[in-house]
């Protein structure tokens, strides 16, 4: 019995939306954590607040392949 061929899910266009979507994530927290970091040297500001970002940035991308997943399960759910 021949399994029906399945689109890949990852394409050059969602690893581009992804890219803009998680660096725009990262610029943003880096932003708010830099404000946050309880020190004044200004290299440990940038290097807590960039550590801080990369952790919550992966975790969006998390986040934005769970949503992928769940999304294209409930379409083919309702064909």
């Amino acid at each position: 019995m021949a399994q029906p061929e399945k689109k890949s899910a990852v394409t050059p266009v969602s690893l581009i939306v992804d890219a803009i979507l998680v660096g725009g994530f990262f610029v943003l927290m880096f932003s708010l954590f830099r404000i946050h970091v309880p020190s004044n040297d200004p290299k440990m500001i940038t290097l807590w607040a960039a550590l801080a970002a990369a952790c919550i940035s992966g975790v969006f991308w998390l986040a934005i392949q769970m949503f992928r997943v769940v999304y294209r399960a409930q379409k083919e759910a309702g064909k």
